[in-house]
């Protein structure tokens, strides 16, 4: 068996999206939920308007996994509800991002992320790609764990990002080993494909991606020596890519902003397009 072959029910998922055929991945999966719009945390500070073109089905949708765990401010409780962890840099760093997608590739985009609950029946295959916002925070119920397993050994792609410090990373890992339980996670090289297939990003291994925070917008916090860590299924594809000590959304989410580094907002943006172009060719 190749290590492509489990994309092709991924992919035909994505092209049945855009063609309205909706096959079910489980009892009673009736197609994709429907495109919906969620409190973030942040308020106005993640808040975006709905472009007009919203509503158009196109061959690929960023995903944005939700998950119980984590609680903010904004009266955020019930994770099923928004404005929990998972609502970190969204909506307004997805809609950049699906802009920059739109921008420097031929893929048709659809110009709305879809945040998707695992617990919606076959909901989240339909997505080959789904980024995860301040990971740390994900408690995942074993439930959970399990299909999001099953998902990424059909051909799904997490990208995990927006957390900082040790005593995160022991509880982001605590519910990824729910997720995979013997799979090893591997500190990524330079040399892999991921940093190279649409933008050549050398030395990107080395690199911080910043949280605002750190950077002047009220706090100092958050620093720590970058690592770029992945896990692999049994083919040696890349399933998982996590940016421990960074914040790649957070440079999606103030690209326009002048306090925001621009090269390294550049950089986020860049390898943004090479992990969720990765996770289509691989």
């Amino acid at each position: 068996m190749n290590r492509a072959s489990h994309k092709p029910l991924l992919l035909a998922a994505v092209f049945a999206v855009a063609a309205g055929i909706f096959p079910p991945r489980e009892a009673g999966a009736q197609g994709p939920v429907p495109f919906r719009e969620y409190e973030s945390f942040e308020g106005a500070d993640a808040a975006a308007p709905i472009p007009p073109d919203w509503n158009i089905p196109q061959e690929f949708v960023v995903g944005r996994l939700m998950y119980p765990g984590g609680r903010f401010g904004r009266g955020g409780s019930d994770w099923t509800q928004g404005r929990t962890s998972w609502t970190d840099d969204y909506p307004k760093g997805d809609r950049t991002f699906v802009t920059m997608l739109r921008r420097f590739t031929r893929t048709q985009v659809r110009g709305v992320e879809q945040p998707i609950n695992p617990d919606d029946g076959g909901d989240l295959y339909y997505y080959p790609f789904m980024v995860v916002g301040l990971a740390q925070a994900w408690q995942l119920t074993d439930a959970q764990a399990a299909k999001i397993r099953e998902y990424l050994l059909r051909g799904g792609f997490l990208f995990c990002d927006s957390f900082f410090g040790e005593r995160n990373w022991n509880t982001f890992e605590e519910s990824l080993k729910r997720i995979f339980p013997d799979r090893p996670i591997i500190d990524m090289s330079d040399d892999h494909p991921i940093f190279h297939v649409v933008f050549d990003l050398p030395q990107m291994t080395k690199v911080q991606i910043p949280n605002a925070n750190s950077i002047g917008y009220g706090g100092g916090f958050m620093r720590g020596t970058p690592r770029w860590r992945g896990v692999e299924d049994e083919h040696g594809r890349l399933v998982m890519l996590i940016a421990y000590n960074n914040d790649v959304m957070d440079g999606w989410q103030w690209a326009d902003d002048p306090r925001y580094p621009g090269d390294k907002a550049n950089l986020a943006l860049r390898l943004g397009i090479n992990v969720a172009m990765y996770s289509m060719t691989h």
